[in-house]
């Protein structure tokens, strides 16, 4: 089981991860979305595409654009379709 916490909240938790590139990628369903708002941040990766992003609120704590996942992965990226991954201010214990 991996989970992601930050601020102390536990904000996604799975035993379906998909570990990519150093980083843990949870289904988008076991995020917490009472914590995340869409931001209009988009960044692309040469492989996977074009990335959106989720700002976190837990508690007062806000961690601008800390979640991001890709709406339509490029093919052969299909492995984080559907998938949420978080920046350092998240702590993801596997």
């Amino acid at each position: 089981m991996a989970t992601a916490t930050y601020n102390g909240r536990i904000i996604a938790q799975s035993d379906d991860t998909t570990f990519v590139e150093g980083n843990h990628y949870f289904p988008l369903e076991s995020l917490d979305r009472s914590v995340v708002t869409e931001t209009d941040r988009h960044s692309v990766c040469p492989w996977k595409g074009t990335a959106s992003y989720f700002t976190l609120d837990v508690d007062g704590e806000t961690a601008e654009n800390a979640a991001w996942y890709y709406p339509e992965p490029k093919e052969g990226a299909e492995q984080v379709a559907g998938r949420v991954a978080f920046y350092g201010v998240v702590t993801v214990e596997a």
